[in-house]
């Protein structure tokens, strides 16, 4: 059965067309109260539903948050996905979300699609990247939040700012300390290991991967220690899973050639750019025989939810994901939103935490 048009219902409750759309579509020009019942009583007798289109013209407003994340799997965009649904929540919005894997490109057909359906607001969680092959999709981005915002829209971005982007009125930076905290961590290993430090970082370019790898070499520097070789893989667990199998080859000819020997304290001490990478490189380095903190000493940065059940307990920088989710929604809502360094009216900012757990504890 054909749906019921705005026309019928119009003519079952005696008004014009005009009239019945004041009603059901939310305009401040509303006709009397007995006029209102009429209009409301015949949409539900035809079972009419309103166009969300409509609703959003004579409101000014669709009701609608785009959310764009790299991937709704991985535990650390799920996180900032409760925040910013808990924000929507709170101001009677719906969310609307796009997956991208991560590249500009998707990102601009994501934002292009939300303004189309004249979304209230955008918000962006993922890393940018100066990769060469993403300077097109990055100026193609740029161009379309450029227009999104000109036209009214709002844009939270979190992390680091969009590649090309101007001084927009509607954009705003929720900035995560990346480089800090991942220096703070360097220097809490590097005080209780003496041994080799190795990092496994997402491609060259992916700018939170190469942020918290230049703060980690930083404080190394700072503890006087060598800088750590870099091993570079997929910023996701396929990614540390494959630099775990290679660290355990060389454990496995480290072993074999004297330099190292089992039951001692391990050599090496692992910093994955991910909690997700650390999880991968540790099966990997399981898979092949091998122990956390027994055979190697590994740490990753986000402390994700899924670490409740990873064993042993996994060192990380705790982000206050929720949060960032939350501060990202907000500062998207008008007088109430963060100030363009990020931080909200009230002086909460992002901030993360050091923590030490069992997998850099090694004991005999």
């Amino acid at each position: 059965m054909a749906a019921s048009t705005l026309t019928e219902v119009a003519r079952l409750a005696g008004v014009s067309p005009a009239t019945a759309s004041r009603v059901l579509n939310g305009s401040a020009r509303k006709p009397g109260p007995g006029v209102s019942e009429r209009v409301r009583q015949a949409a539900e007798t035809l079972g009419y539903i309103p166009n969300a289109q409509a609703q959003a013209l004579a409101k000014s407003s669709s009701g609608l948050v785009g959310l764009i994340v790299h991937d709704i799997a991985d535990p650390y965009f799920s996180a900032i996905a409760r925040g910013v649904q808990e924000v929507a929540r709170e101001q009677h919005k719906m969310v609307l979300l796009a997956t991208t894997g991560g590249t500009p490109a998707d990102e601009k057909d994501a934002v292009a699609a939300f303004a189309a359906r004249r979304a209230d607001a955008i918000v962006i969680a993922g890393s940018r990247s100066r990769r060469p092959e993403d300077d097109k999709g990055n100026a193609d981005l740029a161009a379309e939040l450029d227009r999104y915002c000109r036209n009214g829209g709002h844009v939270g971005v979190v992390g680091q700012a969009i590649v090309g982007a101007g001084a927009l009125d509607g954009y705003h930076l929720v900035e995560v300390p990346n480089e800090e905290l991942a220096a703070e961590l360097a220097g809490k290993l590097a005080a209780g290991h003496s041994g080799e430090f190795v990092i496994i970082g997402g491609p060259e370019g992916l700018i939170t991967s190469d942020d918290r790898i230049r703060g980690f070499q930083s404080g190394l520097a700072a503890a006087d220690r060598s800088p750590a070789e870099v091993l570079r893989a997929s910023f996701n667990r396929a990614g540390g899973y494959e630099a775990g199998l290679e660290l355990a080859r060389r454990i496995r000819e480290a072993r074999a050639s004297g330099a190292s020997k089992e039951g001692e304290k391990p050599g090496l001490c692992i910093f994955a750019a991910n909690d997700v990478m650390a999880i991968g490189a540790t099966a990997g380095l399981r898979s092949q025989g091998f122990r956390i903190p027994r055979d190697a000493l590994i740490a990753g940065f986000d402390d994700i939810e899924t670490l409740r059940d990873f064993r042993p307990g996994l060192s990380t920088v705790r982000l206050p994901l929720e949060e960032i989710g939350r501060l990202a929604t907000l500062s998207t809502s008008g007088p109430e939103a963060p100030d363009g360094d990020g931080h909200h009216d009230g002086g909460a900012a992002v901030t993360g935490e050091v923590t030490l757990r069992r997998s850099t504890e090694w004991t005999p």
